[in-house]
């Protein structure tokens, strides 16, 4: 038979059964044959392992009026391995095996043992992908599947400890909290308890619990260390650094970090690359640029390195690529006022990221190329990188209205794969109901009375289920809903208008043409500080009201400046108004004064004026209102060139 490490050595059985391979505590071996189901199982100590395999084709169903052929049997383990071999490769792919494994067993009257398996399997592939509310529902109907006749205890327990882990995903951490604390209160093996403290670690950082997660985090770390769990010593050691980190407690956190560096370094290239990135992010957040710059050096030199370039530098949403860590190095001088030194790192990375096709990297490195010779007074470098920059924004905002859409095409594919499996289940339940209802027609007769309320629990039941499935349903558009709003407002909020920068550097222009190049570094420095505050906040949902007045300020100054001869403006904002105390998207309020000065104001004969008032309504509401005397929407649109009607 063939044996394996996920993701390392391969052997096979000599005619006795017998193995030898090299494997280490937290590593996964999976051992297959046509002849028995696959067997995955996590290494946990260093004693001999004796594996146990079920044949193939002799399970049956317990109290069963239809008997399964060995041939079905072994259909739906195939359905499910293959299932298990696309989980983090096609996602799609993945849930149709599953649905077509429940579907091979479907017609029968009990299944319990394939559903249990079926759900677990789609709750890691849910997990994967992370759709956690969908992980958490089809981990919860594995376990009201689960039996110990066919479900040893180890694995019920390795499953609670999943639903646990998706509660906190999920971001219910409560739940995830009760889950974990009950699995304390049972028998779990050495490994498993370790990965329970953990997953409390984790949940109480979550919540910026910082005590809580470290008492978590060190109790694990301690049954680690006396059981030898390696991995997930180096774990936790990094994990404690980062909620030091968290908390400001940065010498304690150096301390544990250094200890995690110190330990994947000794566990192999692929952890210490992956350990060495955490520790540079740290020390950039001690501004400890020296240590920050030579481990990133080093961390560029193992990704470069052919075995291990395919396996992390793959991934571009990972930090772990030469253009991400080139960018930060650039960041670290910069940051320490070495401008001259960044440029050589920024331009790598620009160069990089290209033939990658990573332009978010790209577009910042950018940008940031920019800022810096804008700094050291090389103002036709800096607008040239800016144009460039300006072209990345509106390539980027092209690609992310394709993801916006692919994802919630992707979304609404899954949920209707999701809710044929919830029809299959209740066909499931239906059809047991059917079958024991003719059991107990043909050998209870004199209890019709009691088939009557069994066959009305049934329909009860399962008409609950359907109400619940609806709900899911629900449940699941809405989130879908909200996500695709927060990420279309993520991705609008990526660029400003491209009409204010072109009109804004057209401005420069005409100063530079007309020799007044002091008016040109004035309004260009204005510029470049209301493009700096707009970009620090594009990362962020909301912002303070206090933020969002202050840059509406510095872009009607700017627009001012350009137009003082079309307009006057003025800001009021109510005294009693706590302008701290609310958020706004950020730039909500920049497209409708760009309206009123461009469309309204610039065309007015006379002189103009700019009003905008921010007064509160009550404790949780204000009123914003932008009035301006311009010559109207009707007059605006008559006035139109032909290229702004195709824009």
């Amino acid at each position: 038979m063939n044996v394996e490490i996920n993701g390392g050595d391969y052997t096979t059985t000599n005619n006795a059964g017998e193995f030898t391979i090299d494997a280490s505590i937290g590593d996964e071996i999976i051992i297959r044959s046509e002849n028995f189901k696959t067997v995955y199982y996590t290494i946990k100590d260093r004693r001999k392992l004796t594996v146990m395999v079920e044949d193939v084709v002799k399970t049956s169903i317990p109290i069963s009026s239809k008997r399964r052929t060995k041939k079905e049997e072994g259909y739906f383990s195939i359905l499910i391995d293959s299932a298990k071999q696309f989980q983090k490769i096609d996602a799609k792919k993945s849930i149709e095996y599953v649905t077509k494994a429940l579907e091979s067993v479907s017609g029968n009257s009990t299944n319990k043992k394939e559903n249990y398996l079926a759900f677990e399997t789609l709750g890691d592939i849910n997990l994967y992908w992370k759709q956690f509310d969908l992980a958490v529902a089809n981990y919860k109907r594995s376990l009201t599947n689960s039996d110990d006749s066919y479900s040893n205890p180890e694995a019920q327990i390795n499953l609670q400890i999943k639903l646990a882990d998706a509660y906190r995903l999920n971001k219910n951490y409560q739940e995830s909290i009760s889950s974990f604390t009950r699995l304390l209160n049972g028998s779990l093996s050495n490994y498993q308890e370790v990965s329970v403290y953990e997953g409390l670690g984790d949940t109480y950082k979550s919540i910026n619990n910082i005590e809580e997660s470290v008492n978590s985090y060190q109790r694990g770390l301690e049954i680690a260390i006396t059981h030898e769990i390696t991995p997930k010593i180096t774990d936790l050691n990094s994990k404690i650094g980062a909620v030091y980190a968290q908390s400001g407690a940065l010498l304690k956190a150096n301390n544990y970090f250094s200890n995690s560096l110190s330990l994947a370094e000794n566990e192999n290239k692929k952890r210490a690359v992956v350990e060495k990135n955490k520790v540079a992010d740290f020390y950039s957040q001690s501004q400890d640029y020296e240590k920050e710059i030579e481990l990133r050096e080093e961390t560029i030199e193992e990704i470069e390195s052919m075995e291990y370039k395919d396996s992390i530098g793959s991934n571009l949403n990972s930090s772990l690529t030469p253009q991400r860590q080139n960018y930060k190095i650039a960041n670290a001088y910069a940051s320490q006022g070495k401008t001259q030194d960044a440029i050589p790192f920024l331009e790598k990375s620009i160069d990089e990221a290209n033939k990658q096709e990573d332009i978010i990297v790209e577009k910042d490195a950018t940008r940031k190329l920019s800022e810096i010779y804008k700094d050291l007074g090389e103002f036709d470098k800096a607008a040239e990188s800016y144009q460039k920059y300006v072209e990345l924004v509106d390539k980027l905002y092209i690609i992310k209205e394709q993801e916006i859409s692919q994802a919630a095409r992707f979304r609404r594919e899954i949920a209707f794969k999701q809710n044929r499996i919830t029809s299959l289940e209740n066909d499931r339940l239906l059809n047991e109901s059917r079958y024991q209802l003719a059991f107990e027609n043909k050998e209870l007769t004199q209890k019709n009375i009691s088939v009557q309320r069994w066959v009305i629990v049934s329909l009860v039941i399962i008409v609950l289920l359907l109400f619940y499935a609806a709900f899911i349903q629900f449940k699941s558009v809405k989130q879908q809903k909200y996500a695709n709003n927060l990420l279309a407002l993520k991705s609008l909020r990526s660029q400003m208008n491209p009409h204010f920068i072109f009109n804004a550097l057209n401005s420069v222009n005409s100063f530079i043409a007309s020799n007044d190049e002091r008016a040109a570094n004035k309004y260009l420095s204005e510029f470049s500080q209301l493009m700096r505050s707009v970009l620090e906040n594009s990362e962020e949902d909301f912002i303070s009201l206090e933020k969002e007045i202050e840059l509406l300020k510095l872009y009607v100054k700017l627009e001012h400046f350009r137009f003082k001869d079309k307009f006057e403006y003025a800001i009021s904002i109510d005294k009693n108004l706590k302008i701290n105390e609310f958020v706004i998207p950020p730039m909500l309020l920049q497209p409708y004064v760009e309206n009123a000065v461009w469309h309204g104001l610039r065309y007015k004969k006379e002189m103009g004026n700019l009003t905008i008032n921010f007064e509160q309504i009550d404790s949780e509401s204000i009123r914003i209102s932008i009035i301006d005397d311009g010559i109207g929407r009707r007059k605006s649109k008559e006035l139109k060139t032909d290229h702004q009607k195709n824009q």
